[in-house]
């Protein structure tokens, strides 16, 4: 009988450990935050994920009563932020926020880390509503069609903006360009403001903006705009149509937002960023900012969020083979 006795207490060791390891882990998820967190963003301040990440940082802080410190980590396209989130400890204390530029640049650039694998994907918040597509005044078209006419009489005679090699401008023109079946040459700038510069100033023929970059200058007729990238029109720039609208028949093109962990991050500190993250996008306030700067809620699951990427990873990859790119 001891015998039995002493066997049955072995085979419950497992399970024992086991129920400990997982108290510790919702007591750790429990206590998590107990110090400031770091959202990386790998870009310029002033941008989209600048604001996005201050908005819902704020938010979360109100509800944890820790800080969100954000920290603007610019060059090579997105690359050199996002690497140092890949190299950070997965102790839940520093964090990723990043667009589809994620997915995007494992295309066309040799990254020093993997953007699947050397990341624990938490939530998309956000999306925007589109990019408007715009020609410089002197560029004599008014509609896509006319650009359309205009780019097939002179095959790389015009030429585009983009803001970094892989990165959501430079893709997003690529797939209209392939989409139409014309040839334009591109123009690669470190960023988004001297780009909007020489277009505002006729040193460049046309980009895709962002569209709460575009209100401003369309409405001082600094630029023309022929069309935007969504499925629907937006309502800043009700007279501008959709790109689908205009006859290329199913052309929609949007950037996501959203936010990651260095890999091996513990899935409760996961689960419990994630939960915030949705509420904070659901605010009232929260929304009528994105609403205002060109953004719609977008929120996913971390499993969800991980399919996307590797779907956008798949899409960019048949986009740089046409393209005939060398990874850099």
């Amino acid at each position: 009988m001891k015998s039995r006795g002493f066997r049955l207490t072995l085979a419950a060791l497992p399970a024992l450990f086991c129920f400990g390891a997982a108290s510790a882990q919702q007591r750790a998820a429990a206590d998590y935050p107990s110090r400031p967190i770091r959202i990386v963003v790998p870009f310029v301040a002033g941008g989209p994920m600048d604001v996005i990440g201050r908005l819902v940082g704020q938010k979360i802080t109100a509800v944890w009563g820790q800080n969100f410190i954000i920290d603007n980590r610019a060059g090579a396209g997105g690359i050199i932020g996002t690497e140092a989130v890949a190299k950070a400890p997965p102790d839940g204390y520093t964090v990723l926020h990043t667009s589809s530029s994620h997915a995007q640049l494992a295309a066309f650039n040799k990254l020093p880390y993997d953007p699947l694998r050397d990341f624990s994907p938490v939530a998309t918040v956000t999306r925007s509503v589109g990019y408007v597509l715009a020609v410089h005044p002197s560029i004599p078209v008014k509609t896509v069609s006319e650009l359309l006419s205009l780019a097939k009489k002179a095959p790389g005679k015009l030429n585009y903006g983009n803001s970094g090699y892989g990165g959501v401008l430079h893709v997003g023109t690529e797939l209209f360009t392939g989409a139409t079946g014309i040839q334009m040459n591109t123009v690669q700038y470190k960023g988004i403001g001297q780009l909007v510069t020489d277009l505002a100033g006729g040193h460049i023929d046309l980009a895709f903006l962002t569209a709460s970059t575009s209100v401003g200058l369309v409405k001082t007729g600094k630029i023309r705009p022929l069309g935007i990238s969504s499925a629907k029109r937006w309502k800043q720039l009700p007279e501008v149509p959709t790109i689908a609208e205009t006859g290329v028949k199913g052309f929609e093109y949007y950037a996501w937002f959203g936010f990651w962990y260095p890999a091996a991050t513990p899935n409760e500190y996961v689960n419990k960023f994630h939960g915030e993250l949705a509420k904070a996008v659901a605010a009232p306030d929260v929304l009528a900012r994105f609403d205002e700067i060109g953004f719609d809620v977008f929120v996913l699951k971390p499993e969800e969020f991980g399919k996307l990427v590797q779907t956008d990873i798949e899409v960019t990859r048949k986009l740089a083979t046409r393209l005939g790119v060398k990874l850099q």
